[in-house]
């Protein structure tokens, strides 16, 4: 699948020094350093496109973009890898709702997120999956857990046993109730009848009667959730041998801590003998006025609505980065209001013929991402060059802070 054009991002001055990169995991709980290396590999979940880009997801993308702009700034590559799930239950359920056809629905989706991506800024990853092409790929990995003798049916739909993963719920921490209720929620089906677990998931769905499917060597069907990410990862991220683990970072929204990341973790330990993951990552949700944002609740915020209504797009990044990443937050008028009088006074600033000395906010700001994306503290630096360049000191380079700005924040003004 096409991904979106890249984004041009400034060298980084060698006077400069870079900080390894910390980052809370979830699964250890803690904040660690990811070691230096040359080749950095990623995954993070996409989008199942039955509506637009709205703050949440824009809010995880920005997370990783951060991510991949630090570790590039390094010197590092980053092989970076991005699925879009084009097909499954909520997308054939919104067509129908609809009355359009579900391949229409998610090609005008996924066009509208690639222009909402370019429009924040966000760097392309280098493999853009969607799942329907990746369906050779997850019946390899089926095939690969089938004699691993993980794998069972339930009348013609094939399940993966979690339980045969030593390692299953230590990643997420939620006890035997929570995840059953989670994973009910999510798209699991806890109540099956002949499950050897209320937890197994499926790895292929059986062709339904009016339902799109693909032939397999398990039958014609479709590719269940989870394995569609394990399968895509391991083929496109190519896990160095040499690794104690399969890949760098497993990143996504923290509403995939369960089921989704836990579930495709086991999948490739047993796939692969070993962890899947160096470090998760999982950025919060974002709530609008006080109230969970969600489909059910109808009160999504989109970015291509902003962007139509005249927001700037920069400002939009600017809003999201003014909370810590992993915390969930609100978003409000006043959290944008705030945002475009930021952007208000940087640009003035950073315009000024004379600006205050930006070595040391250049330096705050590396410092300040390097520990676990603290762009909170970022904009703090950046507020009190304002304040500085507004009471007339001089002897800075505006030049050299609004590239550094587009380097590491991803802000071009």
């Amino acid at each position: 699948m096409r991904s979106w054009p890249t984004v041009a991002i400034p060298d980084v001055d060698p006077k400069y020094s870079l900080p390894k990169l910390t980052l809370k995991d979830t699964l250890s709980g803690t904040k660690k350093a990811l070691p230096t290396k040359s080749l950095y590999r990623m995954y993070v979940c996409g989008i199942t496109p039955y509506d637009a880009t709205h703050l949440g997801h824009a809010a995880t993308y920005l997370t990783f973009d951060l991510i991949n702009r630090y570790l590039r700034a390094t010197g590092a590559e980053v092989r970076y890898v991005q699925n879009i799930t084009d097909i499954d239950d909520p997308l054939l359920e919104r067509a129908k709702r609809d009355g359009i056809d579900w391949e229409d629905l998610a090609h005008s989706q996924i066009e509208l997120f690639r222009g909402d991506m370019v429009n924040l800024h966000i760097l392309p990853p280098e493999s853009y999956i969607g799942a329907v092409e990746a369906i050779p790929l997850v019946t390899e990995a089926v095939e690969v857990l089938k004699a691993a003798d993980t794998i069972y049916s339930v009348d013609e739909d094939l399940y993966f046993q979690v339980r045969s993963d030593a390692e299953f719920g230590t990643r997420s921490h939620y006890s035997q109730v929570e995840m059953q209720e989670i994973f009910s929620q999510r798209g699991g089906d806890p109540d099956r009848v002949g499950k050897k677990d209320v937890l197994d998931c499926l790895v292929w769905l059986a062709a339904r009667p009016g339902e799109p499917s693909w032939d397999s060597p398990f039958g014609a069907g479709r590719p269940g959730w989870h394995i569609e990410c394990s399968a895509i990862a391991l083929a496109y991220l190519k896990p160095d041998p040499a690794d104690d683990y399969a890949i760098d970072i497993q990143g996504g929204g923290s509403d995939l801590i369960f089921p989704h990341h836990e579930m495709g973790a086991s999948q490739v330990a047993i796939m692969t003998g070993k962890p899947y993951a160096q470090t998760y990552v999982h950025a919060g949700m974002v709530g609008l006025d006080g109230e969970k944002m969600s489909k059910s609740k109808g009160n999504l915020v989109f970015v291509s609505k902003l962007v139509a209504a005249g927001v700037d797009p920069m400002v939009i990044r600017l809003a999201l980065l003014s909370a810590a990443y992993g915390r969930n937050r609100m978003w409000t008028d006043a959290v944008l209001a705030e945002a475009t009088a930021r952007m208000a006074r940087l640009q003035s600033a950073l315009s000024r013929n004379e600006v205050a000395p930006t070595k040391e906010c250049i330096a705050l700001i590396i410092a300040s991402l390097a520990d676990n994306l603290d762009t909170v503290r970022a904009l703090k630096a950046i507020d009190s060059w304002i304040e500085q360049t507004e009471s007339g000191l001089t002897g800075g380079s505006s030049g050299e802070l609004s590239r550094a700005i587009d380097t590491f924040l991803g802000i071009a003004i």
